[in-house]
């Protein structure tokens, strides 16, 4: 990681020819650590880094064409780079292979690998992708596994598991970091936890003491793709979420409660929705967030905002 606040960078690469594909190559190694890659075709290459530094965690999104990506000795031996990573797929498909280990990659799959160690990932076609980068010191002293880690690299953690509720969560955060930069500095401080608490299930270790977290933005994922269904309650979200009410409702004890989250998460979509189409109607915008009538629309904003929803839009087109 490169930088010591909050900050964003989006960098692209497109043209043809090896000069393109090694100005790629020098953006990799910059933002993540000194690596080498070739192309997997000889058409034209794009690709595409958003990286969202943030003083616990670096976020970057890949969107690229294929590649092959290694980590070699000589590289390692040339660099003092420290830090685990973890691939989280989003579009199509990668391997990622190290400590005699390959694991597989598809949507919604994570895995973890080590910058001390050789590592190579093989990407045949186009593929998305987030990359979660932290310390790697810290990081397993938090997870309580082996300070070499070389037992959890390369584990495929599959979709619908803690791969997709972290990709949830952090993919999140970088949107976040767009609106409102203090609260996705605030939210990034549970990046560590929560990737510990990944890191001991690709150890094998089973819960952890941190791994209701995870549980927790499961939920706030379903919330988020949900949002909009006025139909969508407790016992929904516990039987989508493979939960008993009981085990829902613990995972709030202390913090906002679910009803809020939901309506929080209603109007944040709302709020989105009045900005971006200033033309729509109020009533309609509520209906599309979810809520059962203009009534609850109005007084759910105004609790949340603390402003009505033509407050909102118009205050947000007259700055």
């Amino acid at each position: 990681m490169h930088a010591s606040g909050p900050a964003q960078q989006v960098l692209t690469c497109g043209a043809a020819g090896p000069e393109a594909f090694e100005h790629w190559r020098a953006l990799i190694s910059d933002t993540f650590v000194p690596l080498t890659a070739v192309p997997t075709t000889d058409r034209p290459f794009r690709g595409e880094l958003r990286v969202v530094t943030h003083p616990a965690v670096q976020l970057t999104e890949v969107r690229s064409h294929g590649q092959h990506v290694r980590r070699t000795r000589q590289l390692i031996a040339g660099s003092s780079e420290d830090y685990l990573l973890s691939s989280i797929q989003l579009g199509g498909r990668g391997r990622v292979e190290q400590d005699g280990r390959t694991a597989v990659l598809t949507p919604g799959a994570m895995t973890f690998y080590d910058s001390t160690r050789p590592y190579t990932l093989h990407f045949d076609d186009a593929f998305e992708q987030l990359v979660v980068q932290l310390p790697r010191r810290p990081l397993l002293a938090a997870a309580g596994v082996p300070d070499d880690g070389v037992h959890l690299t390369a584990v495929a953690l599959e979709a619908g598991g803690p791969g997709s509720v972290l990709a949830g969560f952090f993919s999140s955060l970088a949107l976040v970091h767009d609106r409102d930069p203090a609260g996705a500095l605030q939210l990034s401080a549970h990046a560590p936890a929560l990737l510990a608490s990944a890191l001991r299930l690709a150890a094998g270790q089973g819960a952890g003491p941190d791994d209701a977290g995870l549980a927790r933005e499961r939920v706030l994922a379903h919330l988020r793709r949900h949002a909009g269904d006025p139909h969508l309650d407790a016992d929904a979200v516990a039987t989508a979420c493979h939960l008993s009410r009981r085990a829902l409702f613990r995972l709030f004890e202390g913090r906002e409660s679910l009803a809020s989250a939901l309506r929080r998460t209603r109007v944040e979509r709302a709020a989105e929705l009045l900005v971006a189409q200033p033309r729509r109607p109020v009533a309609s915008v509520g209906t599309a967030c979810g809520f059962a009538g203009e009534a609850q629309f109005h007084r759910a904003f105004r609790q949340v905002t603390g402003m009505t929803p033509a407050e909102h839009r118009a205050g947000t087109h007259g700055r």
